[in-house]
């Protein structure tokens, strides 16, 4: 049998994509040939612009629906206004850093809902499709905090481990269906929300570029290098192929050897 990673027929919906890790992942599926349902909390023309541009440069089909992923009722009615989701992708996240006690609760629960939560909503409701459609991807976006931890992150640790708690559960119930259901464990990426925190470490820390990434943000990479958003969306666009139909229940880290310490 012919090992691929033809898409083409099949709808992909990623969560918290008009940006970053969620972008990356949609364009690698688009190159593969899915239609993409692109999402934020936000309804801007920049968000409808976003998609028709990669519907342009990409050649399939590409929508963009708003729907805030820290209501229950908007992630539930993202996979439904879909009109079909053969792939969800749960990449959709906040991060606050605070000593516990002094994480602000509103922050807690915000994190909760949106980096957990969210995926135990949508991925309830894609399921049932599809088992009727016969086929289908889970791609749950937790992280290297999700495998290990780090002080300061309560809520965000607990949120990640809880993902990747919940990939194996889904992955369990769907095991006799052609459904799986994994989690990607990122290190750092090189976002443009990473990428602004840098000029500012620089001026705290008072040092060079090079010095804030090697010395600050990738301590803990032993690479000393960024993972990017293509590799993250690449590793995605595996999870669908054919050579990944007997992955199911499991993480793959992209995370340059973090959680190898």
């Amino acid at each position: 049998m012919a090992i691929t990673t033809d898409l083409s027929g099949k709808t992909a919906v990623i969560t918290g994509s008009n940006s970053g890790i969620g972008l990356g992942i949609a364009k690698e599926m688009g190159k593969a040939g899915a239609n993409l349902v692109l999402n934020s909390f936000t309804d801007s023309e920049e968000d409808h612009d976003l998609a028709a541009e990669l519907a342009r440069s990409l050649g399939v089909d590409v929508r963009y629906i708003q729907a805030d992923m820290s209501k229950a009722e908007d992630c539930r009615r993202l996979v439904v206004a879909a009109g079909g989701c053969d792939i969800l992708v749960n990449n959709a996240g906040i991060q606050h850093v605070a000593a516990i006690e002094e994480f602000p609760v509103d922050k807690w629960d915000a994190i909760i809902a949106i980096n957990l939560s969210s995926a135990f909503h949508t991925s309830a409701v894609a399921v049932t499709g599809m088992r009727e459609r016969g086929w289908g991807r889970i791609i749950n976006i937790a992280s290297a905090h999700g495998l290990t931890a780090s002080p300061y992150k309560s809520a965000y640790v607990a949120a990640k481990h809880g993902i990747v708690g919940l990939t194996k559960t889904v992955a369990l119930e769907t095991a006799t269906d052609p459904i799986t259901v994994n989690a990607i464990c990122p290190g750092y990426v090189l976002t443009p929300i990473v990428e602004k925190q840098i000029p500012d470490t620089m001026k705290e820390y008072n040092m060079t570029r090079e010095e804030v990434i090697q010395n600050v943000m990738l301590t803990r990479q032993p690479s000393k290098e960024f993972a990017t958003t293509e590799q993250v969306g690449g590793t995605a666009a595996f999870l669908c192929s054919d050579a990944a139909a007997q992955i199911t229940g499991t993480t793959i880290s992209v995370d340059g050897g973090w959680t190898a310490l």
